[in-house]
């Protein structure tokens, strides 16, 4: 059973960067670099949201909120999903987390990203 931990979360002020990291443990290689990534995000009270996303070609996507300020990658040999974010604003401020983008795995716990003005 594949496990997602995210991690690199922080409290930042604005107009800085932070870079979140996931590792798919638990998972190999053959079955981790064909699969399409994300990056998601919550805030209480709201629905989850696809904030950026990474093809097995490495194809990426961006929601219009940060596009241009976030940038995903991967690394298959590792199982790592990363996502870069640069000049943060504060209504980034959420729980990060990591999936497919089929959502099929089970979620991790996130981690939480919180941006002061």
């Amino acid at each position: 059973q594949v496990r997602l931990v995210e991690s690199g979360g922080a409290l930042v002020k604005a107009g800085t960067s932070l870079r979140l990291s996931c590792h798919a443990s638990r998972s190999i290689t053959s079955v981790f670099a064909p699969k399409d990534w994300a990056w998601y995000r919550q805030v209480p009270g709201n629905q989850r949201e696809l904030v950026a996303s990474i093809t097995s070609s490495r194809s990426t996507n961006y929601a219009d909120s940060v596009k241009g300020r976030f940038t995903i990658s991967k690394d298959n040999s590792r199982k790592m999903v990363y996502l870069q974010m640069n000049s943060l604003k504060p209504e980034d401020t959420a729980v990060y987390y990591c999936n497919t983008l089929k959502e099929d795995l089970d979620w991790g716990q996130g981690t939480q990203v919180t941006v002061s003005s």
